[in-house]
């Protein structure tokens, strides 16, 4: 495939706010160009935003059905290769079962669907169709999460004890939804968002996160989730206790009304010989401590494993965030897309977030919700 890979998009108008993001980590690398979209519910706003995209208006269409449909009929080397969904969770699962039912790979914002029996769907069509599918789960990512990841699996902590990882952020402090904030209103909507608030929109990366650099799985929960801002319809506030496969156990919590807080995503992880802390506003640096003192690692410094030094974009000392996190995933992506096109397998060491990733994400939404509902709280969590 001598050529850029070609992307189409689901949502992500110009007054939206995940869209934007996809876009410029998607063509941070020149291997993917954007080339068609259908970028609102409202045809005259998609056809406004595929104008100030400087796309044909050929190519912008009035909803994603007609997309995939007319991208179809193209010649292979102009239509798109792939979509990328950034809708309310709502349009997650319409779009992607009619991209993979019609042959096109999938990049999906996360949670992976509305419900668990549509996530269980679209895995179900991964494996059947056998293309490519990536959960934008953006945090693993970072350099510093492959890192610790890394560390992990190498045995410098030992038997993995204890975990412990939050997500508080302040935005929802108020009943902000009732004052026309389009964001707050669909992510507080059971019916755009699902069953969960603040656990399917902000616990699901930090379960994910724990999983992810870990390398366990959760087994069992005991939820307590809260409703603190009068007259909201789904859960602000989540505390957590976890069981793990190996026998460790953990804490995580999630708050959006955790007054004050930006996006304070953090991780620890503690084993038989050390531990390591991990915060994403403080992307650079992860901290491995033991008993003989405190080892700070920082992005492109020292002898950093494999997978962190291709995750790692520019020379030391310089803030590397969200976008290149984010354009890590849309470059991992494009490798595997150009892999399959030969008959390839890709590289694993340039992964992304998986469907089977997503349907866990919506069990673990299921669960925590049974746990919070149960006179006995702790809930097993099914595969």
């Amino acid at each position: 495939m001598p050529r850029k890979i070609r992307m189409g998009m689901v949502g992500g108008s110009t007054d939206a706010f995940i869209g934007a993001v996809h876009r410029r980590a998607a063509i941070m690398d020149g291997e993917i160009e954007l080339v068609c979209g259908a970028f609102s519910s409202s045809p005259e706003k998609s056809k406004a935003t595929g104008r100030a995209l400087y796309l044909p208006d050929e190519r912008v269409y009035g909803t994603y059905e007609e997309m995939i449909q007319q991208e179809k009929k193209l010649p292979k080397g102009e239509r798109m290769d792939f979509v990328v969904i950034v809708t309310p969770n709502h349009v997650h699962h319409g779009p992607t079962k009619m991209a993979l039912e019609n042959g096109f790979h999938v990049v999906c914002d996360k949670p992976i669907t509305l419900n668990t029996a549509e996530a269980e769907e679209i895995v179900a069509l991964v494996k059947e169709t056998g293309l490519l599918f990536c959960l934008t789960h953006n945090y693993t990512g970072y350099p510093m999460v492959k890192e610790a990841r890394h560390l992990i699996r190498s045995g410098a902590l030992g038997q993995i004890r204890k975990v412990i990882v939050e997500y508080p952020q302040g935005w929802l402090a108020t009943l902000v939804e009732a004052t026309g904030n389009k964001q707050a209103a669909w992510r507080t909507d059971p019916a755009r968002s699902g069953a969960a608030g603040g656990l399917g929109d902000i616990g699901t990366h930090a379960e994910n996160l724990a999983e992810y650099i870990t390398g366990l799985k959760i087994t069992e929960v005991c939820a307590d989730l809260t409703i603190f801002v009068e007259g909201r319809l789904l859960d602000d506030d989540a505390h957590i206790l976890l069981r793990f496969d190996n026998g460790a156990k953990g804490i995580l919590q999630n708050s959006q009304i955790a007054n004050g807080e930006e996006n304070d995503l953090n991780i620890r992880v503690y084993g038989e010989h050390g531990g390591l802390q991990w915060k994403q506003m403080e992307p650079n640096t992860l901290i491995h401590k033991t008993q003989e003192g405190v080892r700070i690692i920082r992005t492109g410094v020292g002898n950093l494993s494999e997978a962190a030094q291709v995750h790692t974009r520019i020379p030391a000392g310089h803030p590397e965030g969200y976008f290149e996190a984010f354009a890590n995933l849309y470059r991992n992506f494009a490798l595997a897309v150009r892999a399959y096109e030969i008959g390839h397998k890709p590289d694993p060491l340039f992964d992304f977030p998986s469907a089977e990733d997503g349907l866990r994400g919506m069990k673990f939404i299921d669960t925590v919700i049974a746990s919070n509902e149960s006179d006995t709280k702790w809930t097993p969590f099914h595969e």
